[in-house]
């Protein structure tokens, strides 16, 4: 008799005591069994008192035992473990291996899963889980259950994307790096087996490799000079390791083979066959991983001491930092953990780790268009680092930092924005303490070269995570220029002189007002009797810019002590500021003053701004108009600036995110049935059902929604076009300069100004990209200059 789910005869008023307590015991002994499977498998290939030969014999014993009542779950499990824990793939296809060679039947199924898994990453835009997929399918070919013929079927069926046609580049590349990244583990089987084939699927792959155009790769490059190290984009860097591996007959020194230990028992088992997988075709809802760069910052000749350090073309490199990219991946959440499980690396003692493991942390820290995880977390990891090997690990970072302070002449603004901020929250943790006299040959150039911006810059964000006489005592006498002045406000009517000024007796009686805790209606009666400056010269502004002066300079130089005071005054005066600031001209007028007060505090600057935005008292295209005005350009290379800009288009993003986000929520619920089910439902679903049904929104309010996205979506590409516009429009003015004159364009200005709207454009790349063909018909035009054009062209071959 079928019963309902939920059921059960424990539950029936009728079933005896001790039937009850047997149905329980058997579904939790069941689900023990489970479960010390499933540990049983995670756990295999970690540290033991036995082999690891004889570990994975116990395991083909329990597993064939409980084949039988737990297939399913068995299946699930090392299918799950062969994504999730890639490092130990050949571990697992040994386990499956030897299952294969005792139940042919079992291999089969396991075959078919991992198959299944592999089509439907491929299908949902799963790039990794189906990259580990392949590798599993292709390492079982070295362990005799699947067939080589098979295998290298998938793989040319999988480089054959590389000759489709109008799709985007980004989906050939992965595919196409997707075999290359397997070859490692297979190479050397397909080699005996099938060299022929194998060699003309290189032969494919090299053609294409050869025809793909790279624009995209000066954008993503953390120096613009190549010397000493090659910024090699990432297909080209591993088709040169993998032609190197071929050259040494396939054979790698990195990935460990355990199914070699087991040969005469694996080549008697019978092997599978795949079934054919054909790539699932484009949609344009796909997206797929950006190219990237390799990132490289020592070679052999920086770690003289211990093991040697793989050539920048051996595949040990590329296998080494793979690992090391995985165990970030995968602890970078607890930074004590990720630490410890860098420093335990299985094959350690081969290389020089803590040189392996601070370039990948310094390659994923600089990873364009942006890095991996918040930039904190590498910088935590490091001090974790430190903390575990202090006797090599500082030295290797002190080291490393050396060796970016010298090349940073030629670093991307990106990268130097994140060196920057990596470092000084470095020195905070560690007393402030630096050799800052080994830099003082840098106060001989100008202070708009890279190498004194970035001690002046590392300075101002120390004084954010400490205080100004700190500062002022860290570092030696010379570097006095490069040290921030006092983050004081500069109160212009109680200065010397303030008497003369227009707005100074309303601004005395503004403040005994303020402080006797008048109300927002008694400060506008204190400033309506105030001149208007701009009906005199009658240029018919609709703001008076005196007030606004008188106004935020006063309650701003009240609210001076601390954030919390700013944000209280800001808070409780708000709507003087809605009434005085209704216009963008009379908000460009307010950060105007608030520059004035506090441009000596650079962190009051940012964190102000991002108030006002947050209670709309400015908008965000008022604040990118005021960011190029003349008033700022003093303040141009200063990174504080682009700072605010980055968080003024991050929120108008994330507005625009979010309405979108409730417009489809909300249409879904339109779409959803009325009509109840005909069925009979649990009590529970049918209130649900009431609940949905109650708060499914009308017509009309949908109709509301999108118009207020759309709306948004108006103000996001009005952002960018100001944006934009006023970048060419400088850049436009410096490269024309300098060509009337006769004079080099490449000045320090010019790449600093060039690197931040290539910064615009690649940390904000998935809200751009919806503007492209606007921004390419109004600004972006053929008759641009070449040098700002190339930057437009590179941002579009990201995603080509």
């Amino acid at each position: 008799m079928l019963r309902r789910r939920g059921y059960d005869d424990e539950d029936m008023p009728g079933a005896p005591p001790a039937e009850r307590g047997r149905k329980r015991r058997r579904v939790s002994e069941s689900q023990e069994v489970e479960d010390r499977l499933e540990s049983l498998i995670i756990r295999v290939g970690e540290k033991s008192t036995a082999s690891l030969e004889s570990n994975l014999e116990g395991l083909v014993s329990v597993l064939e035992a409980d084949l039988g009542a737990f297939r399913a779950r068995i299946l699930r499990i090392l299918s799950d473990c062969a994504i999730r824990m890639p490092e130990k793939c050949t571990i697992y296809t040994t386990l499956v291996g030897l299952l294969n060679a005792k139940n042919y039947n079992f291999g089969g199924e396991l075959v078919d899963f991992i198959v299944k898994t592999f089509k439907s990453s491929l299908k949902m835009c799963r790039w990794d889980a189906a990259r580990y997929s392949l590798r599993f399918l292709a390492d079982l070919v070295n362990c005799h259950v699947i067939s080589a013929t098979s295998l290298l079927q998938l793989l040319d069926n999988m480089v054959d994307v590389s000759n489709e046609d109008t799709v985007p580049q980004v989906r050939r590349d992965w595919y196409v790096f997707a075999v290359l990244s397997t070859l490692p583990w297979v190479g050397r089987d397909l080699y005996e087996k099938k060299e022929t084939a194998l060699e003309s699927l290189l032969v494919k792959i090299e053609v294409f490799l050869n025809k793909r155009t790279k624009k995209h790769h000066n954008s993503l490059r953390v120096w613009s000079v190549d010397a000493p190290h090659p910024q090699e984009e990432y297909l080209d860097c591993l088709w040169a390791q993998i032609r190197k591996l071929r050259q040494d007959n396939w054979a790698e020194k990195h990935i460990p083979r355990p199914y070699l230990a087991f040969d005469s028992i694996l080549c008697e088992a019978l092997q599978h066959n795949l079934p054919v997988i054909h790539p699932p075709s484009h949609q344009e809802s796909n997206v797929y991983p950006m190219p990237w760069v390799v990132y490289r910052m020592f070679d052999y000749t920086d770690c003289p001491d211990g093991p040697i350090l793989p050539g920048a073309h051996s595949i040990e490199r590329f296998l080494i930092e793979e690992h090391l990219h995985h165990i970030i991946e995968t602890y970078h959440c607890e930074r004590k953990d990720c630490a410890a499980h860098l420093l335990n690396f299985p094959y350690k003692s081969k290389i020089p780790l803590e040189y392996c493991i601070v370039e990948v942390i310094f390659a994923e820290l600089f990873h364009m268009p942006t890095p991996r995880y918040l930039e904190i977390c590498y910088g935590s990891i490091l001090i974790e680092l430190c903390k575990l090997q202090p006797a090599t690990m500082p030295q290797v970072l002190a080291q490393a930092t050396e060796i970016l302070f010298m090349r940073i002449d030629s670093m991307n603004t990106s990268c130097f924005d994140r060196f920057v901020n990596w470092f000084s929250y470095h020195l905070s943790n560690f007393q402030f303490r630096w050799s800052w006299d080994d830099w003082d040959s840098c106060l001989l150039l100008e202070p708009e070269h890279p190498r004194p911006k970035f001690i002046q810059e590392v300075l101002h964000k120390c004084l954010r995570l400490s205080y100004h006489q700190m500062i002022k005592e860290m570092m030696p006498e010379t570097y006095s220029r490069l040290i921030p002045v006092a983050p004081e406000p500069i109160y212009k009517y109680s200065a010397e002189g303030a008497a003369a000024l227009p707005g100074t007796q309303t601004a005395h009686q503004l403040v005994v007002a303020i402080r006797q805790k008048c109300t927002p209606e008694e400060v506008l009666d204190v400033l309506k009797d105030l001149p208007n400056p701009n009906e005199n010269e009658g240029d018919g502004s609709d703001f008076n810019p005196l007030k606004i002066d008188v106004f935020v300079q006063t309650l701003l130089n009240l609210g001076s002590k601390s954030f919390s005071h700013s944000f209280a005054a800001i808070s409780k005066f708000h709507q003087v500021f809605k009434t005085i600031a209704e216009t963008e001209e009379a908000q460009i007028c307010v950060l105007h003053n608030l520059f004035e007060l506090w441009k000596n505090h650079q962190q009051m600057m940012c964190v102000l701004v991002d108030k006002l935005l947050k209670l709309q008292i400015v908008e965000c295209s008022a604040v990118a108009t005021w960011i190029f005005s003349k008033e700022m350009t003093g303040e141009f290379t200063k990174m504080y600036l682009w700072e605010i800009l980055h968080l003024t288009i991050k929120k108008m993003n994330k507005h625009v995110i979010k309405l979108g986000t409730e417009l489809g929520e909300a249409k879904e619920k339109l779409a959803g049935e009325d009509s109840s089910s005909s069925e009979s439902e649990e009590e529970s679903a049918a209130k649900k059902k009431k609940i949905e049904i109650a708060d499914k929104p009308t017509e009309e309010m949908v109709e509301r929604m999108e118009e207020k996205l759309e709306a948004a979506n108006v103000d996001q590409k009005r952002l960018f076009l100001i944006v934009f516009q006023r970048f060419i429009m400088i850049l436009s003015e410096h490269l024309v300069r300098c060509d009337t004159d006769g004079r080099d364009y490449d000045t320090d200005w010019y790449r600093w100004t060039i690197g931040r709207l290539q910064q615009v454009f690649l940390m904000h790349h998935e809200q751009v990209q919806k503007y492209s063909s606007t921004l390419e018909s109004l600004l972006f035009t053929s008759d641009l200059d070449s040098h700002i054009l190339d930057v437009f062209h590179q941002f579009n071959a990201l995603r080509a």
